[in-house]
């Protein structure tokens, strides 16, 4: 039997029930009974959120004496889970699951099967649905679509009262008013603070139960033809005939919008007996569903703009079509919602958008990128939230450490506004510094730039003062991408650069793409799963088996910079003949372009990251090749201690302090003296007033920092006497201390040097 036909059989039935003169406990018992034998199903079960806990209402197959006694709190239990996270559970092994509970009440010991599904009103929890079996099976996919169904439908009837008496001590409508800390992740750094505004007005869903199938289909037909002539329009847009990182998100919703995949679905939704916006909403849940069992960063960041265009439709179907972009701020805002797409973020007035908090949302995701660039502090993964704050919520944002509180209390209020004014006072005072060179006590001149990957990045140089970009991932526009960048398009990127940078000097790093930075558009051979993708087939090795690709990046830089200076730099390089492949490509489109009659750049240097912690046991024989050098110490660290910087269990082990990569920048630094290579860091450590103080003491001259940063570090340096600084690293490095850390904070604090 088909999902249709399944929900089309449990909804024929439950019009009979709700027609019945039958009280409200014998309709539960009713349900629960058609839906087990709907789904041939041994057990099934209907849990309600009442004062808090989820209470059991109704069952078939278990202890019908555990009815409104079994209660479980959020979070607890299988139940639990469902109802925290708004998500669907299939297990073929209740038992087995880390959550699981054991409730002796209920006899469901000789059950093994378990599949359940939240009951959702209004983007909260208020129920679980749950189906059992004796026989341990993963349920098919028709049956939990046919679950999802029925949940949507006891929503609505549980809602209008036609289900449950006392709904009044229902979670129906209650809105949360106490004070609440949540700790997601941190996407973008920064402290906010404002009143919560929804990105999209809840598109409230009244009516599950379609009149006329036919209609509905045709509602769904027309929304899918505007949402397609928005996205077209979008396209033609002036903004958008520049070109640049935008345009390839577009050309990935048109992808998506013109998937007769998703219709389909949709349809089968509506061939089920949902409304139009059920429909939607229905196929929603199962792509929430299969985002949350999705590792790969790049595949879960194309499901999140499935999700962002799945909205715009809902909006449509439902006459709701305005965002809060075009509607205006009129205070400070904190924006929720569940995924923001770039385009969405950059219609939002600058001056009002305080922050975002998503539900969703990674590193890797496309309005992380743009948010960085716009200075707006953005924390994420935080399921559920959506349902727990209300339009207007006072909010308070602290992205340095990943905490959102909902309806702060004045002790929040108070904790918050110390850390706040002192944030402030402290950009107040580096802004100051604009134009002022980050010169040492001792008259040692240190040069300070900033790492970027967008045309909106470039502002940054003037805003700071920074000496130039030190780090320009061009690999930015590859990622947004829907489709391989072509040399025209790679050309007026860089060339924007340039002119933005006005002179000063900007290092393009060429391309860092594969491993863990997958792309969707280049041969299945670089989408295989590599068990440890940061070491994988990635950055120049890739570039250097797919020449073209580096080929072609190459004439475009070379273009771009016809008449001025350029420098290159080559990421991931393990030993010196890689560099030598990866320059003679360059030259090799170099001379071409001579050849032609093309204008040339007028000088070109070349350099590479060390990342790789074999190129150093071969400095010797790469220093007379490059001009710089410049140590990555993001994937340095990681490389050097066997520790993966994106697992929280081992966030510990990752210490740019540690005596062991201390003492290895040191032997770096000390390869370097006497050459003429300059050497520099272009990773977060350098970023970081405590990690640069050390980087500086081991004879670091050069740092490549996140435009925020650039302003205390600058500050930071006018503080230091490097001979006191050298000396003092030297004698730790021969004998660390226990806590090297905690011994250079006491050093700094002596000396006055506020390193927060």
């Amino acid at each position: 039997m088909s999902a249709a036909s399944a929900a089309r059989l449990i909804l024929k039935r439950l019009h009979e029930v709700m027609a019945s003169r039958a009280h409200a406990q014998a309709k539960l018992d009713a349900v629960v009974e058609i839906i087990a034998d709907s789904l041939s199903s041994e057990v099934c079960s209907i849990y309600l959120l009442r004062e808090g806990a989820l209470e059991l209402y109704a069952t078939r197959g278990l202890n019908p004496e555990a009815v409104h006694v079994t209660r479980l709190a959020l979070g607890e239990g299988l139940t639990g889970t469902i109802a925290k996270n708004i998500a669907t559970l299939n297990l073929a092994e209740a038992a087995a699951h880390p959550d699981f509970q054991y409730r002796p009440e209920t006899g469901e010991e000789k059950f093994h099967s378990f599949a359940g599904v939240p009951i959702v009103y209004r983007e909260k929890a208020v129920g679980v649905l749950c189906v059992q079996h004796a026989e341990p099976r993963r349920y098919e996919e028709v049956e939990i679509e046919a679950l999802q169904t029925t949940a949507m439908i006891l929503s609505e009837l549980i809602a209008h009262k036609e289900l449950v008496d006392d709904t009044e001590a229902l979670a129906f409508d209650k809105a949360p008013t106490e004070a609440e800390v949540m700790e997601g992740l941190t996407l973008v750094k920064g402290l906010a603070k404002g009143r919560a505004v929804f990105h999209q007005p809840r598109v409230e869903i009244d009516q599950v139960v379609a009149e006329d199938i036919e209609v509905e289909r045709q509602r769904v037909y027309r929304a899918f033809d505007k949402m397609r002539d928005q996205i077209d329009a979008m396209g033609r847009e002036p903004e958008f005939g520049k070109g640049g990182e935008h345009v390839e998100v577009l050309e990935t919703y048109k992808m998506f919008a013109y998937d007769e995949g998703w219709s389909r679905r949709i349809n089968e939704a509506i061939d089920s007996g949902l409304t139009a916006e059920a429909a939607i909403e229905r196929v929603q849940q199962r792509t929430r569903m299969r985002m949350r069992e999705i590792d790969d960063p790049l595949l879960a960041d194309r499901m999140h703009d499935l999700e962002d265009l799945a909205n715009r439709l809902l909006r449509i179907v439902s006459g709701q079509m305005s965002t809060a972009a075009t509607q205006g701020l009129r205070r400070d805002t904190i924006l929720f919602a569940r995924n923001l797409g770039p385009a969405e973020l950059l219609e939002y007035d600058r001056r009002r958008l305080k922050g975002v908090v998503l539900e969703e949302g990674s590193l890797t995701a496309h309005v992380v990128i743009v948010a960085r660039a716009m200075g707006v502090p953005v924390v994420g993964r935080l399921p559920g939230i959506l349902a727990r704050v209300s339009e207007g919520d006072e909010i308070l944002v602290d992205a340095d450490r990943g905490f959102v509180t909902l309806r702060p209390s004045q002790t929040h209020h108070d904790a918050f506004e110390s850390r706040f004014v002192r944030n402030r006072e402290k950009q107040a005072a580096y802004a100051k510094l604009r134009d002022v060179e980050p010169f040492t006590r001792d008259g040692t001149r240190i040069t300070v730039m900033m790492n970027a990957g967008l045309r909106d990045d470039m502002s940054m140089l003037q805003v700071t003062g920074a000496d130039g970009v030190g780090l320009f991932r061009t690999e930015f526009q590859f990622l947004v991408s829907a489709t391989l960048p072509q040399r025209e398009r790679q050309m007026r990127l860089y060339r924007d650069v340039l002119d933005a940078a006005d002179g000063k000097k900007v290092i393009f790093r060429t391309v860092d793409i594969g491993g863990d930075k997958a792309v969707p558009y280049l041969n299945s051979d670089i989408g295989e799963r590599d068990e440890n993708p940061a070491m994988g087939w990635r950055a120049l090795r890739l570039a250097l088996e797919r020449d073209g690709l580096l080929k072609v990046q190459a004439r475009a830089l070379l273009e771009a910079a016809a008449g001025r200076d350029l420098s290159v730099m080559f990421p991931m390089v393990s030993e010196p003949w890689e560099f030598d492949a990866a320059r003679a490509i360059f030259e090799e489109q170099a001379a071409m372009l001579k050849t032609r009659g093309k204008l040339a750049p007028e000088s070109i240097e070349y350099g590479c990251m060390l990342e790789v912690p074999a190129l150093a046991e071969t400095l010797d024989l790469l220093l007379p090749r490059v001009s710089f050098i410049s140590v990555g110490t993001n994937d340095l660290t990681q490389f050097l201690f066997a520790a993966d910087r994106a697992n929280p269990k081992l966030a510990a082990r990752y210490d740019w302090l540690s005596p062991a990569i201390l003492r290895f920048l040191a032997r770096v630094s000390g390869a370097l003296v006497g050459s003429n290579v300059r050497l520099g860091v272009c990773g977060e450590m350098g970023g970081r007033r405590l990690e640069a103080l050390a980087l500086l003491g081991l004879g670091y001259r050069r740092l490549s920092i996140t435009p925020t940063s650039v302003g205390q570090i600058k500050e930071l340096i006018r503080k230091i006497d490097l001979d006191e600084i050298t000396a003092q690293m030297q004698a730790w490095l021969f004998s660390p201390p226990p806590d090297m850390r905690a011994a250079l904070e006491q050093w700094a604090a002596a000396r006055d040097i506020d390193i927060d």
